[in-house]
């Protein structure tokens, strides 16, 4: 399937110049950054200090390390090298957004406005910001497509008819979960939910429905259910499942995972399916609720022979 406007040429290539990387912490931002490169795109990086990895600068020609909360400098830093399209990349945990930021006066003056104390009225009056400053925010999946799964059974194993019932049932209640913005996951048996997703993150609402769940019957395992939002930016937050998240999966018991198609990542795709199918884990992508409709400007700036404007096809 394809999110991007339809007027884009999906055979086009985004310009190489003027690019930025806003660097969380994971691998997200070194694919990013090896995803660009292999389309002769250098970065400069804007890396959160209490986030990003350290070993970020060994990936990147032009980095420098911000805190937090000074959103000034960032912008500063990001006129400095001349970024005018910006990849937001990485993790930045929930809790730290709300209790560890010590705001500079442009982000103090943001947070005041704020009517919705949430991370995607955050994340977005931070985009709106770079956007005044002349520095647009894109999809994130732009450099990643291979990553980013089309619908359809993606493990050598499909799910059982008890696994595709709970699915059903999860996917139901995931999108009203997510809808309301409290989380994008939840883990379902014999339909039943069992957690559901809030700031600690999937993997952790795995591991705790594993421990409600101990000594159940073995005829009732764990179905792991992640969404996006109905109006999802892929701009920033998008879904991620990593090896980590089919790691948490094996030890909490859990045999099925459900994802939304063309909206989620999958790090470490190759070694994430082969590792699924050792364990016995079925995985399926299935087409959101509610197609994404990014912006134009979201799928960042392109240039293709023969078009005015371009952009990448998203599967």
């Amino acid at each position: 399937m394809s999110n991007a406007p339809a007027h884009l040429d999906a055979n086009a290539k985004p310009v190489a110049t003027g690019w930025g990387l806003i660097a969380g912490n994971g691998r997200f931002p070194f694919l990013v950054l090896a995803g660009a490169r292999q389309q002769g795109i250098d970065m400069a990086v804007i890396a959160i200090k209490e986030e990003a990895s350290p070993e970020l600068a060994a990936s990147a020609k032009r980095i420098h390390w911000v805190s937090l909360g000074e959103l000034s400098k960032a912008i500063e830093l990001m006129h400095a090298e001349g970024v005018t399209q910006a990849v937001m990349a990485g993790q930045v945990k929930h809790n730290k957004i709300f209790s560890s930021i010590r705001p500079d006066w442009k982000l103090a003056k943001l947070l005041f406005s704020l009517t919705t104390k949430n991370t995607d009225a955050l994340i977005g009056g931070v985009a709106k910001i770079l956007e005044e400053e002349n520095i647009h925010l894109v999809d994130s999946t732009l450099f990643l497509q291979p990553l980013v799964p089309a619908a359809g059974v993606l493990t050598k194993r499909a799910p059982s008819e008890q696994e595709a019932a709970d699915i059903a049932y999860g996917l139901g209640i995931a999108r009203k979960i997510s809808a309301m913005d409290v989380g994008q996951t939840i883990v379902v048996s014999g339909q039943a939910c069992v957690a559901v997703e809030a700031m600690e993150g999937t993997d952790e609402a795995i591991d705790r429905a594993a421990r409600l769940t101990a000594g159940r019957a073995s005829d009732k395992p764990l179905v792991v259910v992640k969404v996006s939002k109905p109006s999802q930016d892929m701009r920033f937050d998008v879904p991620v499942v990593g090896l980590s998240t089919i790691e948490h999966m094996k030890s909490a018991g859990a045999t099925a995972l459900a994802i939304d198609a063309g909206r989620t990542l999958l790090f470490d795709r190759t070694k994430l399916l082969e590792f699924a199918d050792i364990s016995g884990i079925a995985i399926q992508a299935f087409p959101p609720e509610v197609p994404a409709e990014p912006s134009a400007a979201s799928a960042g700036s392109t240039k293709s022979a023969g078009t005015k404007s371009a952009g990448i096809n998203k599967k």
